[in-house]
């Protein structure tokens, strides 16, 4: 991707690169073949990936003259937090327009309506001192919609705002991910594979224009439709105006997914246990919790071999736990079974 653009700092680099030797005992793995990326710790906002995008979209918003940033997402959405955070270190006005309405602010998708006016990442944005604009149970075209609505009103009323797109992922966004990419590789030369949640696509894209797509196992969270044809399109915007090069097809798996982007599912309630249990390693229901499973399902049928060096990329969310019911019920459940 030529021409330039502007970086922003927010955040120390480079992330912390840990073995994980229990854990790659548990599945069957040498004990130096597992290791894990710690996105997770990035300190701003509760820490995560998005702020790597983040670093580069609010980049070019400062160049445009921006004083508000505006981003959309479901209610526990990981990049609407560090959004609002982004803006608080940048002392930008932040307006985030959010699926769903304020008594959703958790999950539905164990039956049960959360009534809780803040849980999880949305008490964050609140803490953040971001907007919020409910955009009622619509998705895809009709939020982008919405999106578009709030910008113009802002626009008339002088607040100069600038859009970051949906999980913070267009060409611009995921060049955090080739700089991330990059930085992995010289932790971590000899790596195999680094396996990766994929929701709106641009840290996976990041990833494969720096490591190669033999090198990088995506593993669909259910955020997208189309998850392959959304990293092909980011890839193609990285390389613009030049033609992205012919390389092999993505690796992508799409088994975790289950019944929906909110649901949680036996093979993800099981990672999460797995990994707390044998490297105090926190996950997320929706994107590292899948992330996991996937690599489970991957080592089991051969796909990640032992003796290979392979890097579990932790994006964060952890917020995301305490918004999202059927896992608190799961957690609750295993402390129950273990109190006397």
């Amino acid at each position: 991707m030529r021409g330039e653009h502007r970086r922003v700092t927010l955040a120390s680099w480079p992330t912390p690169l840990e073995p994980a030797p229990r854990l790659a005992r548990a599945l069957g793995l040498g004990p130096d073949d597992l290791w894990i990326k710690r996105d997770d710790l990035i300190g701003l906002g509760g820490g995560g990936n998005k702020v790597r995008k983040l670093e580069w979209t609010c980049g070019q918003a400062l160049a445009e003259g921006a004083r508000t940033l505006v981003t959309s997402g479901a209610p526990q959405s990981n990049h609407a937090r560090l959004t609002a955070a982004a803006g608080a270190r940048l002392g930008m006005d932040v307006v985030l327009v959010l699926a769903g309405e304020p008594a959703e602010c958790g999950s539905d998708s164990a039956g049960v309506k959360d009534t809780v006016t803040a849980a999880g990442n949305l008490a964050l944005d609140g803490l953040l001192g971001a907007r919020i604009v409910w955009a009622g149970a619509v998705g895809g075209a009709e939020l982008a919609a919405v999106v578009d609505r709030v910008v113009g009103e802002l626009r008339e009323r002088g607040a100069a705002p600038a859009l970051i797109p949906f999980g913070g992922s267009s060409p611009v966004g995921a060049l955090g991910y080739v700089e991330g990419g990059r930085e992995l590789l010289a932790q971590a030369p000899g790596l195999a594979t680094a396996v990766v949640a994929v929701g709106s696509g641009g840290t996976m894209a990041g990833l494969v224009h720096a490591l190669g797509p033999e090198r990088v196992l995506g593993v669909h969270c259910g955020a997208v439709a189309d998850p392959a044809r959304t990293v092909d399109q980011l890839l193609t915007g990285l390389y613009a105006p030049s033609p992205a090069p012919r390389q092999p097809p993505l690796r992508l798996r799409l088994d975790q997914v289950g019944a929906g982007y909110s649901r949680l599912t036996e093979p993800v309630a099981d990672a999460l246990l797995l990994a707390a249990r044998t490297e105090g390693l926190v996950l997320d229901p929706v994107y590292t919790g899948r992330a996991m499973a996937g690599l489970v399902a991957a080592v089991r049928e051969g796909g990640i071999r032992p003796g290979e060096r392979t890097v579990f990329v932790h994006t964060g969310g952890l917020p995301g736990l305490f918004g999202h019911p059927e896992a608190l019920v799961r957690t609750g459940e295993a402390l129950a079974a273990r109190t006397r």
